[in-house]
Order: structure tokens, then sequence, then C-alpha cells
């Protein structure tokens, strides 16, 4: 089974050789370019392609893919919002994906985020090294008796809603799926009394039409004043004009995003020597109250290992034709 690894870095190489040993059938080739329908004729002679966030897996890519010989996408990763599933069913490419590699790795960041945003840590770390050991701007608030509003409880919600718990903040919850397995200390709401009365927002759904800009100005003006607003999902959840506009409104204590709408182009990229044109995100980044991360909630030696080997059974099963919880 010959395997394409588009968009590899260094960690993937590390994270995906040593489980090759379970799976001695297999043979990857990697390759630093991103999978698009350009790049997708690399591909020929492969029987599947390995793909991130970030690629570009639309029906033209698909296509090619197909002309190629190409059976199977599998992404190493929970989300597949930039994947025509359609396309893909009509040319008959399977396309699994890794819905759970490591729960708490994303939850344990989207907490720390919150406490970052909170505490003006990433100020404070500056300051001091520029030899300022003043306070200014450096306030924060108690966790411990806030309210919590966590939006999706799948198993990284999930996690979430414990980690709040254990700062002893009251957590509530939306999703149209209730987890009956939190109903022990979670009160699930309707998803305006969620913003409405939450001091921290953490948002751990999909990406759909129903989800798509579901934080906008209408919701944002609907907010508590000094709410803590965090994001480790998919960057779309969140019309990014409107939140600027919110965060210029003063709503926010703090935005925490592991995830923003333009990352696509920036993500996992070194663009310091880059003069960023009409960027968004640097006009995120010029406000006191936020902290961007590199969307990086996956990245522990864990969740690594867990994606490698889930997206190695994955090859295994669509070279055998084995549908499983997996399948997109």
């Amino acid at each position: 089974m010959k395997l394409l690894f588009y968009a590899a870095k260094t960690y993937d190489m590390k994270s995906f050789d040593p489980e090759l040993a379970d799976f001695p059938e297999v043979e990857i080739d990697y390759i630093e370019h991103e999978l698009d329908p350009k790049s997708a004729v690399l591909a020929k002679g492969y029987d599947a392609v390995c793909a991130f966030v970030s690629a570009d897996v639309g029906e033209e890519t698909l296509k090619v893919l197909k002309n190629a010989g190409v059976k199977a996408v599998l992404m190493r990763c929970a989300g597949f919002n930039n994947v025509d599933t359609d396309a893909a069913k009509r040319l008959g490419i399977m396309v699994k994906r890794v819905p759970a590699y490591s729960p708490e790795a994303v939850a344990e960041l989207a907490m720390g985020l919150a406490l970052a945003v909170n505490r003006r840590l990433y100020k404070a770390y500056n300051k001091v090294r520029e030899n300022d050991y003043s306070l200014k701007n450096l306030r924060g608030v108690n966790m411990r008796g806030k309210t919590a509003g966590i939006v999706g409880t799948g198993k990284i919600g999930a996690y979430m809603c414990e980690q709040c718990r254990g700062f002893g903040m009251k957590v509530i919850a939306y999703d149209m799926y209730q987890n009956e397995a939190l109903k022990e200390y979670v009160t699930y709401v309707s998803l305006d009394e969620l913003i409405a009365t939450s001091d921290l927002i953490s948002l751990h759904c999909p990406l759909t039409d129903d989800t798509y800009h579901m934080i906008n100005i209408e919701s944002i003006k609907k907010m508590k004043d000094d709410v803590i607003l965090i994001n480790t999902s998919r960057g779309a959840l969140i019309s990014t004009n409107d939140l600027i506009e919110g965060i210029r409104l003063n709503k926010f204590l703090g935005v925490g995003l592991d995830v923003y709408e333009e990352e696509t182009g920036n993500v996992y990229e070194d663009r310091s020597d880059e003069i960023m044109q009409h960027s968004v995100t640097s006009r995120l980044l010029s406000f006191p109250n936020v902290m961007i991360t590199s969307h990086q909630g996956f990245y522990t030696k864990e969740a690594l290992a867990a994606i490698a080997q889930t997206t190695l059974q994955n090859l295994k099963d669509a070279m055998a034709g084995v549908s499983t919880g997996n399948d997109v």
C-alpha cells in the first residue's frame, strides 16, 4: 500500500515512521507540497494520499486524484470542512479522518488560552523581559465562581467541561446532541442563554452551514461585558470582522484563538520576514487583549502518536473496503 503524504513536516515524519513497524505493508513518501489541484497529479501510482486541514480537497483536486488512480483520501485531523464529500462519493474515493486523537490536548490548550488572556500572561512575560515589573494592564478575574459556557460537548468539549468544573466554575453547555454523562454537573441551555450568561465561552463544535459565523456582531452584543472568548475548533465559527468590531466595543476581557478565518496560507509557515498586506490577523494582533496561537491544539506527543496510528489503520481499512466510524 503506497501512501503519498502531503504538506509533511519534520514532526509528521517523526510521529508516523515509528508506527510503520505495526504496518509493514505500508510505504510512505513525504512531500512538502500542499494538496491542491496542481499538486494532486503527483499522486499517480499511489493508493492513497494523506492531507491536513489546510489542504484543498475540492472537486477539482478529487478529479485529478481519481485520474491518478487514488482510492482514498486520509485526513490526519478531525475536521473535514475542506473536503468536497459529495464529489468524493460521486468519484468513488473513500475519505477517512481521525475523529478523536487526543481530546485532552485540544481542551488543555483551550484552558491555557483562557488563563493566558485572563491574566495577560503573554504581556507579563514580555514586560519582565524588558525589566518592566509594573502591574499596569495585567489585572484579571478569578475563574472560580464564574460561569463557563461550552459550545459543543463531544470528547473535546466534555474534557473542557471537566477542567472548568475543576476550577470551581458553574458549567453550562449547548449542543444539539446532549452528552448524558455530563449532566451530573453540566446544565444544558439554549445557545442564546449560553451567550448571554457566560463569563467564559469556549467553542468546541464542527463547522457546518448552521455553525458558520455563529459568533457574529448580533451574538457578541448579547454577551456579558468582560467575557472571555476561546476558539480552538474552526476559525469560521467566528466572523472575524464582527469580532474586531466587538473588541472595539470593549465587550471582551480577552480573546484566545488557536484557529481563525485567515489561517490558510499562514498556518505552520514562517512568515516573520514578510509584510502582511491587508491582513485581518494583523489587525487582531494589534489588540492588547487578543492572543493567537498557531493551530497547535493537536500538537502533543500523545496526540501525534494517536493521529499516526489511526491514519495508518484508516489506510488499511480503506484498501480493504472496510467502512468504520472514521468514514466521512
